[in-house]
């Protein structure tokens, strides 16, 4: 099976901010994301977890993405946008995917 090079940008982010990443994302042309729970963590604020959590307010929320090589850029600067001024973390990968016409 033929597969084709591709990009998986991953953007954890504070779950009140969701949808604004998600909208600068459509803007900046991204068809297609997932959107998952983060459950908890650990990183230079310390250790956090969304255990005994009510709301989403002190959540994180995981935002996926395949993209084509050349749509890294844009979303990149889609997701800083919204990320630079508010926790979160962004991530690239090189991965391989099976039908690219999707993306």
């Amino acid at each position: 099976m033929q597969t084709h090079a591709a990009k998986r940008v991953e953007i954890i982010i504070e779950a009140p901010m969701e949808r604004r990443l998600t909208a600068a994302l459509r803007e900046a042309g991204v068809t297609g994301y997932t959107v998952l729970p983060v459950l908890g963590g650990i990183g230079r604020s310390g250790e956090w977890s969304r255990e005994g959590q009510v709301g989403r307010a002190g959540g994180m929320v995981a935002v996926v993405c395949l993209i084509r090589p050349e749509r890294q850029d844009a979303l990149l600067d889609a997701a800083f946008a919204v990320v630079e001024r508010h926790i979160g973390v962004v991530s690239v990968t090189d991965c391989q995917v099976l039908r690219a016409e999707r993306f």
